[in-house]
């Protein structure tokens, strides 16, 4: 029980620098390793712990600090007001236009405790670019998440659930120079009251 309350505690609330994306945000690098757990000073131990908390896989793609090339994995644990996001509250995350990916762009919402997607009967955890999403007249995207659907926003809607914490990734797949120099950036969920 100690371990895993570690672990979580590593990966879900990253203390390292270099986890900030952009300041001011709750969103961090959910990767925090190259494919070879060395690095110059140290042995990534609690970057190992943290990722693997979290997933099963780790590939040097996934580790890509070159544009064009590979994936690029964002976690946000809190919402903009420094809150754990509950399956029970509704929220809200505008991306905005023009994300820097050559692929796709991709949100998929994790159960906190199971770390697995999140099992609603609507059998939906995540959206991506590729689908048919109702944009903003500016090119932007707002994905709406709660236990309902907002009217009209159906399409764009991804389901949580009561009682239960989550957390998400935001993948770019292939991403762009506009996401490693971050002249792009996503703002942070937030909380519909």
């Amino acid at each position: 029980m100690v371990g895993e309350a570690m672990a979580r505690c590593l990966s879900y609330a990253k203390r390292q620098p270099e986890a900030r994306i952009w300041p001011g945000t709750q969103w961090k690098n959910a990767v925090l390793l190259e494919p070879n757990q060395e690095t110059e000073h140290h042995t990534a131990l609690d970057e190992r712990t943290a990722w693997f908390y979290e997933a099963v896989t780790l590939t040097a793609g996934m580790t890509t600090k070159t544009s064009g090339q590979g994936q690029v994995y964002l976690g946000i644990q809190k919402d903009k007001d420094g809150h754990w996001p509950q399956g029970g509250n509704h929220y809200t995350l505008r991306i905005p236009p023009n994300p820097p990916v050559t692929q796709f762009w991709a949100m998929t919402l994790y159960d906190a405790e199971t770390r697995r997607f999140i099992d609603t009967p609507h059998g939906l955890a995540g959206l991506d670019s590729r689908r048919k999403l109702v944009a903003d007249a500016d090119g932007s995207v707002d994905l709406p998440f709660g236990p309902e659907a907002p009217a009209g926003k159906e399409s764009n809607w991804l389901p949580t659930l009561p009682g239960r914490g989550w957390f998400a990734y935001f993948r770019f797949y292939v991403p762009t120079e506009p996401y490693f120099d971050r002249s792009w950036s996503l703002p942070d969920v937030e909380r519909v009251k």
